[in-house]
């Protein structure tokens, strides 16, 4: 938790500090070429590690999806991302503990003994705000990027039964073992934008800090024996990059003979 507010403290001012310097550049060189507004279609993925309550469940992860932004001609941004939060890595040592053989597997019910795949899945949706700092760049529209997301997660553990062979863990019994939570989430960027002036390579780079104020929603996890609806701290940390597709305004002359 301590962490999580001093990142988003040096944010705020960092955030102050370059929005500044952005100002005085922007009254003492007035003859630099001014930005484009447009707007953009982003796919942004990111690596990420969990942290404080997500921690305990859950290993490496990623998200994937896509983003809509619109830049003004002064550089700030303003739009919406939906991502996918995908992951295999499994920490929860006593999931299916109680139906589970001495061998670690499930029974199905054909007889045979099987293991029973277990992933994260889930996904974050939200709106973004942010601002690009043209500093000593030729192009107007790159620079360093600061962005704050907020929106809502959710998360939980997908057991995998392709065959549908684990009556145990089927329809309404999977949702005791599955660790549903969901609430809602801030999240701050540091990095950098590119647009090619030819417009052909066009990306931002960067880390991201999302802290989720979440909560579990299970009434009852039949593994663990007892409700999972307390309220939860979930930090995801990572580097995450997106491929910009600009939308130009062209600019249309006519010309009389």
């Amino acid at each position: 938790m301590f962490r999580g507010t001093l990142f988003i403290g040096l944010f705020m001012v960092l955030t102050h500090t370059l929005m500044a310097q952005s100002t005085n550049n922007n009254n003492t060189s007035d003859a630099r070429p001014k930005a484009d507004a447009l707007w953009n279609l982003d796919a942004i993925v990111s690596a990420e590690l969990p942290g404080a309550d997500m921690a305990k469940r859950f290993g490496y992860c990623f998200r994937i999806g896509p983003g809509i932004r619109y830049k003004t001609n002064t550089n700030w941004i303003f739009g919406g991302r939906f991502e996918f939060l995908t992951g295999n890595q499994m920490r929860d040592d006593s999931l299916l503990w109680n139906v589970k053989t001495s061998l670690g597997g499930l029974i199905t019910q054909g007889g045979d003994v099987l293991n029973v795949g277990t992933f994260l899945r889930g996904y974050t949706a939200g709106v973004q705000i942010g601002k690009i700092l043209p500093f000593w760049q030729a192009n107007p529209n790159s620079g360093p990027t600061l962005m704050s997301s907020f929106g809502f997660i959710q998360y939980k553990i997908n057991l995998f039964d392709r065959d549908n062979a684990f009556p145990q863990i089927r329809d309404e019994y999977k949702k005791g073992y599955d660790r549903l939570t969901n609430g809602l989430y801030l999240e701050p960027f540091v990095g950098y934008t590119y647009y090619d002036k030819k417009k052909f390579i066009n990306f931002f780079a960067g880390f991201n800090f999302l802290l989720g104020f979440t909560q579990g929603r299970r009434d009852y996890l039949f593994d663990l024996q007892r409700p999972d609806t307390g309220a939860r701290f979930d930090v995801l940390s990572g580097f995450k990059m997106g491929w910009v597709l600009p939308i130009y305004k062209k600019n249309i002359e006519d010309i009389y003979y």
